[in-house]
């Protein structure tokens, strides 16, 4: 601890009011900095006036709110819906999709309140640490980082979360984590994660009571549920419930009503290991109610309204790239703006109608419909001759199959003589 008086300047923190931050707050304090604790209101479930409370209580010498849940809505959640956003094929991004906006709300108020340093909660391992501290420097490249979890002096006191809990005991921190669940997590409009604690090991299955957002698919209602998802240019427009008659338009209002839904009936759990950024694999549990009901919507409808060289282009390139960018925390930065600016026009004829049904996890699409044209019942039709002439394809394969000919041919001469699709497999292995 420094000495009474001593002053090394003004740091706004990354507050969320559980254990870490809570913790770090009175450290830095400790340390002999001024603290203006900044909280963002991104749709998670939490008392803001007792955080608020903790903060001061803890020293804090200042206390931000900002509710940020519409352009994190509109600026972050809807371009990766449209997009078909994903990490390693299953993880919808709900963490990584936060930050750029708590990001960016941070460094506003930390203009305002004539910030020296910037300081987080993040790990010395894990993926929000580079996150945070890229957006810090492409909003702000002058602003200056405290990370206690990369300081030795911080890490070396604190070994893990049992410090960190005997810590808060002797402060007075009140805290929601305990030693029997030491999990921790992270929770905004679009998900909740957890992570640490048991869930380090890849083969302990989560405990039930850990689930917060989901009914659990066993408990849910045994009578489906539908619900119907209209999308213009890609983004979802309007839902509406007919079992209850409920129309809702709003942005917000349209991903609050779909969490609801689909939180009641299981939808939207997952538990993997992921690889982060920094090389290690880590095993995360994640619940994205909202977000798993628009993607199969939005996927589904591409189906109908989507040209297939442009959603292939826009799989291969779009869809990757920006999941990536994302995920390893380069929102600010030319590649993710170059990247965005393509998803619009790859979504202008994503326009039309999604049925589905809810049912004990499941999300099942019951129908679509949409006016764009591309599909015609004529052209696949198995029972009218409609479209084009049966015989045109007799072209198609001829032509088609010339290079596969000439593999065939370069076999043979190789003095393979007639070849098996078995013995070809055999000798690729």
């Amino acid at each position: 601890m420094v000495a009474s008086g001593e002053k090394k300047g003004k740091v706004i923190l990354a507050y969320s009011g559980g254990l870490d931050t809570s913790c770090i707050l009175l450290w830095l304090i400790e340390q002999g900095y001024e603290v203006v604790a900044y909280m963002a209101d991104v749709g998670q479930e939490e008392d803001f006036e007792a955080a608020r409370a903790k903060a001061i209580k803890c020293g804090a010498v200042g206390f931000h709110l900002a509710d940020l849940k519409r352009e994190f809505v509109e600026e972050l959640i809807y371009p990766a819906v449209q997009c078909n956003a994903i990490y390693e094929n299953v993880y919808l991004l709900g963490t990584s999709l936060a930050r750029p906006v708590i990001a960016r709300g941070m460094i506003e108020a930390a203009v305002k309140e004539n910030c020296d340093f910037v300081s987080h909660g993040c790990t010395g391992k894990g993926n929000d640490q580079v996150r945070f501290e890229l957006a810090f420097y492409g909003l702000a490249p002058n602003i200056k980082v405290i990370a206690p979890w990369r300081l030795p002096e911080f890490y070396d006191r604190f070994a893990g979360r049992t410090a960190l809990l005997d810590y808060a005991a002797k402060n007075g921190i009140p805290v929601t984590q305990t030693a029997a669940k030491p999990w921790s997590t992270d929770e905004n409009l679009f998900h909740i994660s957890y992570e640490a604690g048991i869930l380090e090991d890849p083969n302990q299955t989560p405990p039930d009571d850990m689930w917060k957002l989901t009914t659990s698919p066993q408990k849910a209602p045994e009578s489906p549920e539908t619900v119907h998802i209209e999308f213009l240019k890609g983004l979802p427009v309007k839902v509406t419930s007919p079992d209850t008659g409920k129309e809702v338009t709003d942005a917000v209002d349209i991903f609050l009503t779909l969490n609801a839904l689909a939180r009641k009936h299981g939808v939207g759990r997952i538990d993997i290991v992921e690889n982060r950024f920094i090389g290690v694999k880590s095993r995360g549990c994640y619940e994205s109610p909202a977000a798993t009901i628009l993607r199969v919507a939005h996927m589904d409808l591409e189906g109908l309204t989507l040209d297939r060289n442009v959603r292939a282009l826009r799989d291969q390139f779009i869809t990757t790239q920006l999941s990536q960018i994302l995920y390893n925390g380069f929102f600010f930065s030319p590649e993710r703006e170059f990247v965005t600016a393509a998803i619009p026009a790859s979504q202008k004829t994503v326009n039309g109608l999604v049925r589905l049904k809810l049912y004990k996890g499941n999300v099942i699409v019951e129908g679509r419909d949409a006016d764009e044209g591309l599909y015609d019942a004529k052209f696949s039709s198995m029972d009218e001759m409609g479209g084009f002439e049966p015989t045109a394809t007799s072209g198609f394969i001829e032509i088609s199959s010339i290079r596969i000919k000439a593999w065939g041919r370069q076999n043979l001469k190789r003095g393979q003589g007639g070849v098996s699709p078995q013995d070809v497999y055999h000798r690729d292995e």
